[in-house]
């Protein structure tokens, strides 16, 4: 019987990861848990603010559960790659007017390619994640498919529409076949430490989940004092810098106002937060770029899609229409909420995630 091959699991210290080496290890993989230094900031190395159990570390938790299950367990350091490719495209995203999505950009250049580099060059052929999706690969066509989580209310897999054939082939996803109730089951049955820590919701490097503060103790100088206006141009009031205000909000505008009024627009040449009715906070249209597609190589074509263009939103039908080889014209059925520039737009065919891209700007219906 030939031994299966060597895995790094990227261990968190959270349920989901630590599930995801106990199962491999179960199965008879050669398991490596991996804990990944992102961050000085990180809350995974400041055991003050860890929620989880007996108030350890992250770091802590996931040797714990890797003395637990029996697996040798390492921390790599990744921090001059997360502050690059996460914390700086972060300020430098908001500094432009834009709402960044600070975690698909985590996966997309640590956890997935950063980390991939480094388990394949220590010898292993896989890695694994605790992430709430499927990879599997169609037998007709040859390729690997990403395919939503059965679990509804966990499904990951709009985060993870930057991955590709490679990246795909060297992944595991043991989890995204099962519901984050029997995860928590199954965690409790391996007798893991951390079977009953609460899940983080939280960006991990900013404080309080408190974006705004972070902007204003991080980069002062992207926040610079303006006028709030209305569509013609009416000043309305004063804002404290344009990054902090996002399409769609309501809260905090400080304007005295009949009607409510919502963040429509962010003008970064003119530093002005421009606002109007909630009607004027839908669009149909939506141009995007920095294309990754996952079930086709291109699109040549107008394609059917359905498509969502945040984590919480609700899919839509849409079209997708290539402008050039990396812009493309998304027209959708229904009128979308906050079509927010920064923020991702991902393509689904039924289970299956088409690919994804990076939003560039709304485009509002003619009346």
């Amino acid at each position: 019987m030939c031994a299966k091959p060597k895995v790094v699991v990227a261990m968190s210290g959270g349920v989901d990861s630590s599930l995801t080496a106990a199962l491999l290890a179960h199965e008879g993989y050669e398991v490596i848990g991996v804990t990944m230094r992102l961050s000085d900031d990180s809350r995974d190395f400041d055991i003050d603010a860890d929620r989880g159990c007996c108030s350890l570390s992250a770091v802590d938790d996931a040797r714990r559960v890797a003395d637990t299950i029996g697996i040798p367990h390492y921390v790599m350091n990744f921090r001059d790659m997360f502050q690059e490719k996460v914390v700086d495209y972060f300020i430098s995203e908001y500094a432009k007017g834009k709402t960044p999505n600070p975690c698909i950009a985590c996966n997309r250049y640590v956890k997935f390619e950063g980390l991939l580099k480094r388990s394949l060059e220590l010898g292993a052929e896989f890695v694994a994640t605790g992430h709430y999706a499927r990879i599997e690969r169609d037998e007709n066509t040859g390729r690997y498919v990403l395919r939503k989580g059965i679990d509804v209310t966990k499904d990951q897999s709009y985060a993870l529409y930057h991955l590709n054939q490679k990246t795909l082939h060297h992944f595991m996803m043991p989890l995204g076949k099962y519901t984050k109730i029997e995860t928590r089951k199954m965690a409790a049955e391996f007798n893991l430490p951390v079977a009953n820590k609460p899940d983080s919701q939280e960006i991990c490097f900013v404080p309080n989940d408190d974006y705004k503060a972070y902007l204003e103790d991080k980069a002062p100088k992207v926040l610079k004092a303006g006028d709030i206006v209305d569509i013609e141009g009416n000043v309305l009031g004063r804002h404290k810098g344009v990054p902090l205000y996002t399409i769609g909000q309501r809260k905090g505008l400080g304007i005295a106002a009949s009607n409510p009024l919502y963040v429509i627009g962010l003008d970064m040449q003119k530093n002005r937060v421009i606002v109007g009715s909630n009607t004027e906070v839908f669009a149909d249209e939506l141009i995007a770029t920095d294309l990754n597609l996952i079930t086709v190589d291109e699109i040549t074509e107008p394609l059917s899609v359905a498509a969502k263009v945040r984590y919480g939103a609700k899919e839509g039908e849409a079209v997708i229409t290539p402008i050039n080889k990396d812009i493309i014209r998304v027209k959708f059925a229904e009128k979308q909420r906050a079509i927010t520039p920064g923020q991702s737009v991902v393509f689904y065919d039924g289970e299956n995630v088409v690919g994804g891209a990076t939003i560039i700007k709304s485009v509002v219906p003619k009346s």
